[in-house]
């Protein structure tokens, strides 16, 4: 159920999930159209969702570096889709991986390894389960991931719930960190327009140069469940922040969903107007200029879990603040058991 009501929920159209027999790759079918599929190459430093449509069919994540639309960003080659990383694990930097980093830099970088599909199934809400290792470059793993993924669609809305457990297999230090965790990279149009150039410099010294100009694509926005708009989104907490803007003729939203459970809730919004949207409970040290910080450390055999929800929505409007709070109450009251 979506959380809009059971007028959304008599509406709910069929999943369908479509494994490949020569590629890593699930193709995900809300009705008859493609909604994003799962892909797990070993060319690919992390699993993702890629891409990512809205129910009238517009692809709402950026297609750069895998299927360059017109006009996209180059910038950050490692935002692809929507994926599931951090960047400080034991030292190693798993969310700024990508095959831009030089081969004899790639030993400070982790990688994601997919190495079980455990379960696809199709219905009013499609499923599908996956292992895999967070690991080195020499294949040690540091941390087991088990994932689910749970999908579900109407007429205007797509929805993905998404719970993952990380489990220790030796002692694990999550270093408060600013790139994280729940990362998506919207497409050009959802962007906020930006009139100069910005510099990023990451945690290596390393500096990304994000265009600004005359952009005629770009007219998005952010709003959290606080009340922040635009770039005031950025470092602060809520329990849920959406992306919105006008695609072709529709207005078309993106929202990213906390759950109380989750380790430092409200979460912390890596939201920058250029298109990196992320949710990073594990970035407060970074968010907060140095006032606190939060790492986070297993040590081997235990785990911790994290859930959240993505609802894209396309219509004549954006949706209202009071729907997805109506979203996320109902989110917060949803139990998955979660594999240990």
């Amino acid at each position: 159920m979506s959380g809009l009501g059971a007028h959304a929920q008599a509406q709910q159209q069929p999943v369908r999930l479509a494994r490949s027999s020569n590629a890593q790759k699930v193709d995900v079918f809300v009705g008859k159209q493609l909604f994003t599929s799962f892909l797990y190459p070993d060319t690919l430093e992390k699993p993702v969702l890629y891409p990512l449509h809205a129910a009238n069919g517009t692809v709402v994540t950026r297609g750069f570096p895998v299927s360059p639309q017109p006009g996209d960003p180059t910038d950050h080659p490692h935002h692809l889709g929507l994926w599931f990383n951090f960047e400080n694990v034991n030292g190693l930097d798993f969310w700024n991986n990508s095959y831009a980093i030089p081969a004899e830099k790639k030993a400070g970088y982790g990688w994601i390894r997919t190495d079980k599909i455990l379960e696809t199934t199709n219905g009013s809400t499609g499923t599908l389960a996956y292992h895999a290792n967070w690991t080195n470059q020499q294949r040690d793993v540091l941390l087991e991931e088990t994932t689910r993924l749970e999908f579900s669609g109407t007429a205007q809305q797509r929805i993905i719930d998404r719970y993952t457990t990380l489990k220790a297999n030796t002692t694990v230090t999550f270093t408060d960190a600013k790139d994280g965790m729940l990362g998506l990279r919207l497409a050009h149009a959802l962007q906020i327009p930006e009139t100069k150039d910005q510099k990023f410099t990451d945690d290596k010294g390393n500096v990304t140069v994000v265009k600004g100009g005359t952009d005629k694509v770009a007219n998005g926005n952010y709003l959290t469940s606080t009340g922040k708009r635009g770039n005031d989104a950025w470092s602060t907490r809520a329990a849920w922040c959406m992306a919105y803007g006008k695609m072709g003729n529709d207005s078309v939203s993106v929202a990213i969903i906390d759950h109380p459970a989750n380790p430092n809730y409200p979460t912390f919004w890596h939201a920058r107007g250029y298109g990196l949207f992320a949710a990073n409970p594990l970035g407060e040290k970074a968010f907060t200029n140095g006032k606190s910080a939060k790492n986070l450390q297993l040590k081997k055999g235990e785990s911790v879990s994290f859930r959240y929800r993505v609802v894209i929505n396309n219509g004549a409007k954006v949706l209202a603040s009071a729907q997805l709070d109506e979203v996320a109450t109902s989110f917060a009251k949803k139990r998955v058991a979660m594999r240990k």
